[in-house]
């Protein structure tokens, strides 16, 4: 079956009123709203109908159709944005085919842009490229904006959270490329979205070196990105898994940041069961499919009752619990959570692995999270996000497979920010190395240690030795004011934070104050959820361009 081409994705773009899976005579109503009124309350769940369904698992509307659908909502470009084709061309076929992810095809352009027209804020070049890095299939794509005819002295690089995909942050582009002398760059972590997707596999035996192994992956990629776009410094914001790679970034890699912005970020405050909880099997494509129902029943049947907590399990979308444990327990109780999900989880099957097993049932499940994710948008927005979830969800696992190396189930980390970044904007700067290879070997012996306990960076080192340190990086951690991810985590971060500048400025002159740039603060964004980005997106782009106006006073100062 021939594949879905792009073109075919833009006479739909010209066709706005074509009818949908979620589209009625009542354009303004949010389709999740439409779907449960007209659905019984059982099947309210799944919106998506099964004949809907079947269609668009049918269809196989290639990823980059369906990331050129939601880009064609960005004002000024006419509904025809940049996208490029040397990934998500084609896309899995029903017949079990694969798709184009796994490498670039080079017969297509790598790079393709257009300009606004009619732009209050412009001229502005909005591009959409592959960026080629080394190894074999290891490509980052890359969505930009520049202003046209000016020299851009800052960058703002925007990365995803978890399975998604630049398309998410499509509320964003416009207005954070509106300030002279910035351009702003949005990546697709590899192995998501429509970057290229290489076999996903830890090597490492030792438990700090596969966590750390699981983050290089992401972190490394990101610095040979930067590395050959020519970039020095830049400001990183990051959301959810893209917050937590923010800090791991900063971590290894130190100089290379202006400003961290974590939008939600995942994996800050520490569990008792995730630090200790064995890390997951192999992840190979062999070891996504189930076993026997025989052994499934016992693995679960070794996971002792009295281990549960009984109460809420939605854990994923509601935090921890808060409270119930004994003071006189030995040690906390495992978290609530389902024996076949703790089962799948450490298996490292991912969710998106369901969606893919589940065939033409796979779009509707995928309308479970996408009716209520994304609610409050305009109907035709709502579906075109839907279409651009399913189908990056639906191809080749990749870097999905890294969440259960970093995140213990229940989404706590097993190697937890809180004790480590009171080191972020307090690295040694290493001398500049001749390649990103050469980089990240230099960086893992040094800076990039997963500490086993709280620990602060010995001010003795840099009296000894002639080496030089940051001083200090401003971190903003944005969360929505119902959001799952608990605030408190980064309440406790901004504390570690400016106990560690105090301890450092202990003893400095006023010249090394002045000159310190370490600062964090907790911003809570209205009326959002996780996705505070697109919850919330008016505020949330108000912030954003007011710290990077502030990155450009303090670089004139």
């Amino acid at each position: 079956m021939a594949s879905e081409s792009l073109e075919s994705s833009k006479d739909d773009l010209r066709d706005r009123g074509e009818p949908g899976p979620y589209s009625s005579g009542q354009d303004g109503t949010p389709h999740a709203a439409r779907g449960a009124s007209a659905t019984p309350a059982p099947s309210a769940w799944f919106p998506l109908g099964y004949r809907e369904g079947f269609s668009q698992w049918w269809s196989c509307r290639p990823a980059a159709a369906a990331e050129h659908k939601v880009l064609s909502y960005l004002p000024y470009l006419q509904h025809e944005p940049p996208t490029h084709l040397q990934t998500g061309k084609t896309s899995n076929l029903p017949s079990g085919e694969p798709g184009s992810l796994q490498s670039a095809d080079h017969s297509q352009e790598g790079e393709v842009s257009a300009n606004s027209l009619n732009d209050p804020y412009g001229p502005r070049k909005w591009r959409s490229s592959m960026v080629e890095l080394s190894g074999n299939n290891r490509a980052l794509n890359e969505f930009s904006v520049e202003r046209i005819g000016e020299e851009a002295n800052q960058h703002l690089v925007m990365v995803h959270g978890y399975g998604a995909g630049l398309g998410f942050f499509y509320k964003n582009f416009e207005p954070l490329s509106r300030l002279k002398g910035w351009q702003l760059h949005a990546l697709d972590l590899l192995g998501m979205g429509r970057s290229t997707r290489p076999p996903f596999r830890i090597k490492a035996k030792r438990r700090e070196d596969a966590i750390r192994e699981a983050e290089d992956w992401f972190v490394d990629a990101l610095e040979e990105w930067r590395v050959k776009r020519k970039i020095d410094r830049f400001t990183l914001l990051g959301h959810s898994l893209g917050g937590y790679m923010a800090v791991a970034y900063a971590l290894k890699y130190p100089g290379r940041l202006n400003k961290l912005i974590l939008a939600s970020p995942v994996g800050i405050p520490e569990d008792p069961y995730a630090v200790l909880a064995e890390m997951p099997s192999e992840s190979t494509m062999a070891n996504e499919f189930p076993q026997d129902q025989h052994s499934i029943g016992e693995s679960a049947s070794s996971v002792p009752l009295e281990t549960a907590q009984k109460g809420d399990n939605n854990i994923l979308l509601k935090g921890p619990p808060t409270g119930g444990a004994s003071a006189s327990a030995p040690a906390p109780p495992r978290r609530s959570i389902p024996k076949w999900f703790a089962y799948l989880w450490d298996a490292n099957i991912s969710p998106f692995s369901l969606v893919r097993w589940a065939g033409p049932l796979g779009p509707r499940l995928v309308s479970g999270w996408t009716s209520r994710r994304f609610s409050h948008l305009p109907a035709d927005e709502a579906k075109a996000l839907h279409d651009y979830s399913y189908s990056i969800f639906s191809l080749r696992g990749s870097g999905e497979y890294a969440l259960a190396y970093i995140l213990a189930p229940g989404a706590f980390a097993r190697s937890p920010l809180i004790r480590r970044i009171q080191g972020v904007g307090r690295q040694v700067l290493q001398s500049s190395p001749s390649s990103p290879l050469e980089s990240s070997k230099t960086t893992n012996s040094s800076s990039q240690q997963l500490p086993q306990s709280d620990s602060t960076i010995d001010p003795s080192l840099s009296s000894s030795t002639s080496a030089k340190r940051e001083n200090g990086l401003p971190i903003i951690f944005m969360y929505g004011d119902h959001d799952w991810m608990d605030v408190k985590g980064g309440i406790a971060a901004k504390a570690k934070l400016d106990e560690e500048q105090d301890r450092v400025l202990q003893n400095a002159t006023s010249e090394e104050r002045q000159a310190d740039n370490g600062s964090a603060k907790v911003v809570i964004i209205k009326n959002s959820g996780h996705h505070v980005y697109l919850d919330g997106w008016e505020e949330f782009n108000s912030l954003v361009l007011s710290e990077m106006k502030e990155v450009d006073r303090k670089a004139t100062n």
